[in-house]
Formats: C-alpha cells, sequence, structure tokens
C-alpha cells in the first residue's frame, strides 16, 4: 500500500470548500430581470419628478450598476433576461435570453424555464430596481443554495416587494401565478415558498428606486456609483418639507 494513498472520491468536507474558494466560481447562475431603458417605458413611476427621459436615463444607471455587481460575483454563469435590444450599457460575460410571457409572475417563470434549459445549477434572480446590491450581498444569496444549506433565499424590499428570489432547485411554478407589483406581492411570494416545504434564507431590506426620495436616497448611499453619478447631473428632485415663517 503507499505511504500516501489518495482516495478516488474525494471527502464532502472537501467538495464543499471546493465550491465555497473565492479563487473558485460557485457553481450557480444570476440572472438580471430587466428592460430596455427605452423613455415611457421604464420607471414610469419617477414621473413627473423627472421627465421620461430622465427616468429613463436613471433606469440606464441603475443597470449599469446592477450588471457591474453581477459581472464581480463568482459564478458560472450570468444572465440577462431582457425584454428589449442590449444596449452600451451590457458588458460582457452574459448570456442574454428575451423574455416572454404575458404578467411579470409569467415572464418570470419563463426566465426561470429557459435559463434551466442550459443548466440545472441553483439561480438567484434580481430586477433593476436596486443599484446599491453588492457583489458580497449577490455571494450570500448564492452560497446557502450550493452549499445546500437553505433551499431559497428572499430578499425583500421596503414597499412589501421583493428585489431577489434564488432557488436550489429550479422551479419555475414557485412563482407562476404569485400576484405582482403589489404591498404584498413580498408576503405571497414568501408563503409560496415555505407552502412548498422549503428553506428560506432572508437577506436584507433593500428599497426599490421607484420616487425621487428614494431615487435621492439610494445616490446617497451609493456614492462613486453609476446611478449616484445620474442622480447628481440631473439635480434634486424629491419633495422637500414645507418650512412656513413664523
Amino acid at each position: 500500500m503507499p505511504d500516501n494513498p489518495i482516495s478516488d472520491n474525494p471527502a464532502p468536507d472537501k467538495l464543499l470548500r471546493d465550491k465555497l474558494l473565492p479563487d473558485k466560481p460557485l457553481v450557480a447562475q444570476i440572472m438580471v430581470i430587466a428592460k430596455e431603458p427605452v423613455p415611457g417605458r421604464v420607471k414610469t413611476r419617477l414621473t413627473p419628478a423627472y421627465t421620461p427621459a430622465e427616468a429613463a436615463e436613471l433606469a440606464e444607471a441603475a443597470l449599469a450598476d446592477t450588471l457591474a455587481a453581477v459581472a464581480s460575483t463568482s459564478v458560472t454563469r450570468r444572465i440577462l433576461a431582457l425584454a428589449g435590444t442590449p444596449g452600451r450599457w451590457l458588458p460582457p460575460g452574459f448570456d442574454v435570453i428575451a423574455q416572454r410571457g404575458g404578467g411579470l409572475d409569467e415572464r418570470l417563470a419563463w426566465a426561470l424555464a429557459d435559463a434551466l434549459v442550459t443548466s440545472p445549477a441553483p439561480l438567484v434572480f434580481i430586477g433593476m430596481d436596486t443599484p446599491q446590491v453588492t457583489p458580497g450581498l449577490l455571494a450570500n444569496a448564492v452560497e446557502p443554495l450550493v452549499s445546500g444549506t437553505a433551499d431559497a433565499t428572499f430578499g425583500p424590499a421596503e414597499d412589501g416587494g421583493f428585489w431577489l428570489l434564488g432557488l436550489r432547485k429550479i422551479d419555475p411554478a414557485l412563482v407562476l401565478g404569485v400576484p405582482m407589483s403589489r404591498s404584498d406581492t413580498g408576503a405571497r411570494q414568501l408563503a409560496r415558498l415555505r407552502e412548498a416545504g422549503l428553506r428560506v434564507r432572508i437577506l436584507p431590506e433593500l428599497a426599490d428606486v421607484d420616487t425621487a426620495d428614494e431615487a435621492e436616497r439610494i445616490a446617497a448611499a451609493t456614492p462613486g456609483s453609476v446611478f449616484a453619478a445620474c442622480v447628481k447631473v440631473l439635480g434634486p428632485r424629491a419633495a422637500r418639507p414645507l418650512v412656513v415663517a413664523g
């Protein structure tokens, strides 16, 4: 027998360690659900504080920051599920798939199904409304799925929705039929996951960019971002409290 026998089957702890080592990408997928930033079709709730063209500029900036965060997260596959045509804001290294379906729940379900065709690896998806997302937050969403310590990861949004959903096993049925863009969307989506018997890891709550106040607050919290630079160029638009002279 050799002095230092080497097993043909690595120990489970080594396999897990290899998956989580910083110099090795996590065997997982991150997908961004986005619309092409066209005036009048994106961030419409930012008007009238911003013009449709300015709202589209903010949407492009938010999308650029989101894609940059995903590009800096060490995973084996990055996907953009896009309604529209890619532009200068798309960095290299992304597989682009076209959105299909009617409501948002259908488009999410189809995007999951289309991603699954290529790879069954755990998948995390986010929108384009949280430019403050970081590679660290995304890694924290992916790692429990890869390690098997969670079946789903869930990022609640301040407005009652959610900014991220991750699944260890991709199942489009987990989002199909969930009412979207409502104040109880997050609660309903989380209930759907738990009713399916999934172990859910909850992530920090983030704010979406839906109002001028939120845009300025997020910009202030992310100095150096493309989004913050765009907000600065456009100038302050948030409502200010009325001060009455005494």
